[in-house]
């Protein structure tokens, strides 16, 4: 089914672009490159460096809001590689895609990436078709002139506004569902919140109003290129008109509604048809233009692929050649040597003293007389008491 898909958006691109060769011919499509010089490129080329700085600081805000990590230096190089993709490959999503599971795998987490990608190119385009609607229901405009238009985008608008609110709601009704469908409506209603969080829904909005601004700039540049004199009153909802033909899945590398709407809305508006597709063909080199530096991350990221894969060659060592050793003479330090000064001191004459001689002790011992065995007692005198 996919591969079906994907071969009707590719198909329905080259017949949009055949069926204007058919009717316009190739002089509108040569006529776009002819009219290119070079200060044209490089005003494209400033412009588009600015609108996809922003575009980068946008993907900042949005993944930082699901927690993921990404610097701007990074986010910048990645989503110019991404626009090169686009513009290079047909289908015009592939460069997103890319980033997306890239950027996903790079921080280990590969649905959140993709998510903070989807939800990065949402609120862009839903900046976009709010504007553009606007200015094409209010400016004079070919959607304006034909009235049964206006009322059949109105219902366009109110039927997305009451799905988006009927989405936030059905995620506190789907309660804890278990099912695919449950799931994906709360993950969709908690990115919407996360999106619209006051530290993040500020920062998105202008950077998303940045680059619609530019994206309209060098539509009106590539009109200036062709020769157009309309006033830019005139030729804003024209702009707008294209960059939400843009949007439509059925293109070759963004290459064919562009193409088709632009031709039809001058035709339109009064103006020539084929003044509207060279406007859109030097509309989309510029584009391509302002996308070119993603080539160079291509290969720079190449190069590095590669040279982290190969193996380290050691390189052998080269024998130096031997020098010859340096003598350094040795300095020999002279000392006098001093006279030992020898002290003698008198020796003193030793004084006989007389030995002490100590008097033995003596010990006697009483010699008690032996007491026969049959001897009587000796009888002790017993003190009688005298009365008076």
């Amino acid at each position: 089914m996919r591969t079906v898909w994907a071969w009707a958006r590719t198909l329905g691109g080259v017949g949009i672009l055949a069926l204007l060769l058919w009717r316009l011919g190739t002089s509108a499509f040569l006529d776009g490159l002819r009219v290119i010089d070079g200060g044209t490129l490089l005003i494209a080329f400033g412009i588009g460096a600015l609108t996809t700085v922003f575009s980068a600081w946008r993907w900042c805000l949005v993944a930082r809001g699901l927690g993921i990590r990404l610097p701007l230096g990074a986010a910048v190089a990645d989503y110019y590689r991404a626009l090169f993709l686009n513009a290079a490959l047909p289908g015009g999503v592939l460069g997103d895609v890319h980033r997306a599971v890239r950027h996903g795998r790079d921080v280990g987490d590969v649905g959140r990436g993709v998510r903070a990608v989807v939800l990065e190119r949402s609120a862009g385009q839903v900046v976009l078709v709010t504007i553009g609607v606007t200015v094409l229901l209010t400016y004079p405009s070919p959607v304006r002139a034909r009235a049964g238009l206006a009322p059949a985008v109105a219902v366009l608008l109110i039927g997305l506004a009451a799905a988006l609110v009927l989405g936030l709601r059905s995620r506190h009704r789907a309660g804890r569902g278990t099912s695919w469908l449950a799931r994906g409506v709360r993950t969709a209603g908690s990115d919407v919140r996360l999106l619209l969080a006051r530290r993040t829904w500020p920062g998105v909005l202008l950077a998303s109003a940045v680059v619609l601004a530019g994206h309209v700039a060098t539509f009106l540049v590539a009109a200036r290129a062709v020769g157009s004199t309309a006033p830019l009153a005139r030729l804003l909802p024209l702009a707008l008109l294209a960059l939400l033909a843009m949007t439509l899945p059925l293109n070759v590398g963004g290459w064919g509604p562009r193409e088709g709407v632009t031709a039809w809305a001058f035709g339109a508006a009064g103006l020539s048809a084929t003044q509207g597709l060279t406007v859109a063909v030097v509309y989309g080199l510029l584009a391509f233009v302002a996308a070119l530096p993603g080539v160079a991350v291509l290969v720079g990221r190449w190069l590095q692929r590669l040279r982290g894969d190969a193996p380290a060659q050691p390189t052998p060592a080269q024998p130096t050649p031997a020098q010859p050793a340096q003598v350094r003479p040795v300095q020999v330090r002279t000392t006098q040597a001093r006279p030992a000064q020898v002290r003698t001191t008198p020796a003193r004459p030793a004084q006989a003293r007389p030995a002490q001689v100590r008097p033995a002790r003596v010990r006697t011992i009483q010699v008690r007389p032996a007491r026969a065995r049959n001897a009587p007692a000796p009888v002790r005198p017993v003190p009688v008491p005298v009365s008076a």
